[in-house]
């Protein structure tokens, strides 16, 4: 691994009431729950001692929220391409009801009516990404959000969006994205890592 070239720091935002019920929560400002914060604040303290050079975030609550209570909130520049995937007419449904309306629907491969397609929300994260490995070196650590950050993982490493669907993220989880060998051989060095929330 090239300790030479940058790092990307991937922070999920804390629980939220929806995150709980499995309810999609895309653009809807959700407020993180007690629990939520408080994870967030274990985030801060995970993280504590690592220097970024940068901190991007989310302008949705439950993500700017996160990143002030890690403490972090003062640092960050506030992207609109980390936002969440725009769940459209599926906004606030728990799975079972979307695929009530829609058989085997997955956001992954069929998008939201109403809201993003795949390759709008794959346009974003390549976006983000193409910013990132304009970055030479150092550390970035941003705050997003469970389906955005999984399309932008893939896309890291030049997958389709739709893999995106294998990456489990919980609340409050921390990922780092990097290279190996060089700068044409990005790969995903840690994932879902949420030993620091509390169950």
């Amino acid at each position: 691994m090239s300790t030479a070239l940058a790092e990307v720091y991937l922070a999920r935002h804390g629980e939220t009431e929806w995150s709980v019920s499995g309810r999609h929560t895309g653009r809807r400002d959700i407020p993180l729950t007690e629990a939520g914060q408080g994870n967030a604040r274990r985030l801060g303290q995970r993280l504590q001692g690592i220097a970024f050079d940068s901190v991007w975030t989310s302008p949705l609550a439950r993500a700017r929220q996160t990143c002030q209570l890690a403490g972090f909130g003062q640092r960050a520049t506030i992207d609109p391409d980390l936002m969440e995937m725009d769940y459209g007419q599926y906004e606030g449904l728990l799975m079972e009801e979307i695929r009530r309306q829609r058989p085997g629907w997955d956001p992954f491969r069929d998008g939201c009516p109403g809201g993003e397609s795949v390759s709008q929300i794959t346009a974003r994260a390549d976006r983000v990404v193409a910013r990132l490995r304009a970055v030479p070196q150092g550390r970035v650590l941003l705050f997003s959000h469970k389906h955005f950050l999984q399309f932008l993982a893939v896309r890291w490493i030049d997958l389709a969006g739709e893999h995106g669907r294998r990456l489990y993220l919980s609340t409050a989880a921390l990922s780092i994205l990097g290279y190996n060998h060089g700068a044409d051989d990005p790969v995903i060095r840690l994932w879902n890592d949420d030993r620091h929330v509390e169950a």
